[in-house]
């Protein structure tokens, strides 16, 4: 059995120099501040609980941390930018200073960028693809930050109904074209985009595994570095169980497996101490390929 290369980028990032991507599969930790996350359900609303949690992630082997303040599970209700950054500010000046892996904001508000931009965030994680405010590219643009830009269709209460594909890897490459031109044409240097095939988003359980079983198809489709995140989605429900997303991290494992040999540079993770391990693991098994 062989393993599809992956390619070596280097993303620039504001404040920290070069983020190297491509000799390992980095981690991204997952901080929701949300009361109403479908994962951990209000884990770390608590400004001081959230702060101590980043850290912990750093610890346990976290190479980014990504913070959001807007729930985007199927179904969830849309806050106001002031609301977003009311749950988010907190947590980045709390961690001013403290934090040494780079830290990305998950929004798709160009206000709200910009704001965590300006607090210390180097990245930006944005679901939407750029689809739900177009500026957010422009303030990229101009600040330096790298940008993540994630395949999905309509809203989070529209999601699923648009969840038809007759090709979903190509379909979903089409799509994220336009999510890249958008930044390009904005101005941000292709050296700072990831691309995110969107695993669980407008996609039933068939697109999303057809999708980790093809990720090598989007990285050779881009010639960018490919951020994958199944951690304990529901397309996962049924192969564990009907188990709810906090019990879903042996699946979760499986999918963190199988992104990592396809060739994925970064996966995105709730339970960051575990998956490190799963992901060493899975890094040895690519090292000893013929």
């Amino acid at each position: 059995m062989t393993f599809p290369a992956r390619q070596l980028y280097t993303v620039p990032l504001p404040g920290y120099g070069m983020l190297r991507l491509g000799d390992r599969c980095l981690l991204m930790g997952i901080l929701n501040v949300t009361p109403d996350s479908f994962a951990d359900s209000g884990l770390h609303l608590d400004p001081d609980d959230a702060v101590a949690s980043a850290l912990q992630m750093e610890a346990d082997g976290a190479d980014v941390i990504d913070i959001g303040g807007e729930s985007t599970r199927p179904g969830a209700d849309p806050v106001s930018a002031d609301e977003e950054l009311s749950r988010v500010m907190p947590v980045l000046n709390g961690l001013h200073g403290r934090l040494g892996v780079p830290i990305s904001i998950d929004t798709s508000k160009a206000d709200v960028a910009r704001a965590a931009i300006d607090a210390g965030a180097a990245m930006v994680n944005d679901v939407s693809g750029l689809r739900h405010d177009p500026s957010l590219a422009g303030v990229v643009a101009r600040t330096g930050a790298a940008l993540i830009v994630m395949h999905t269709r309509g809203s989070s209460k529209t999601m699923y109904a648009e969840a038809d594909y007759g090709d979903v890897v190509a379909e979903v490459i089409d799509e994220l074209r336009g999510s890249v031109r958008t930044a390009l044409e904005a101005g941000v240097p292709v050296e700072r985009l990831i691309v995110d095939p969107g695993v669980g988003f407008a996609k039933r359980p068939s697109h999303s595994y057809g999708v980790l079983a093809r990720l090598s198809e989007v990285a050779s489709a881009f010639d960018r570095p490919v951020l994958a995140g199944p951690s304990r989605k529901s397309f996962l429900r049924e192969a564990v169980g009907g188990r709810p997303a906090p019990q879903r991290d042996w699946g979760t494992a499986a999918a963190v497996t199988a992104a990592v040999l396809a060739g994925a540079h970064i996966v995105r993770v709730h339970a960051v101490a575990e998956m490190a391990q799963v992901v060493r693991v899975a890094e040895e098994i690519r090292r000893h390929q013929p």
